[in-house]
């Protein structure tokens, strides 16, 4: 492999924003923010869906709120007739 062409490997956590779970892996991603995790410093990264969410995984089915989004969309550009 040539040098210096390549983007640092390294360790990394994921957080899923559903359930707060914290998965530290290897990757090649970057992050501005950063988490304290067994007294090391790592990147974090915010992920919407992992398996400890995605209901294939827990065999229950969550329901998602769009009624929030709807009024902020509409709120943002308004009501279209």
């Amino acid at each position: 492999m040539r040098q210096g062409i390549h983007p640092e490997y390294r360790t990394v956590a994921f957080r899923d924003a559903a359930t707060g779970t914290v998965y530290r892996t290897r990757s090649t991603i970057t992050s501005t923010e950063v988490i304290e995790l067994d007294g090391e410093t790592l990147p974090l990264v915010a992920v919407d869906t992992s398996s400890a969410s995605h209901p294939f995984w827990t065999g229950s089915a969550r329901v998602l709120d769009t009624a929030g989004r709807v009024e902020k969309f509409e709120r943002r550009y308004g009501k279209r007739g």
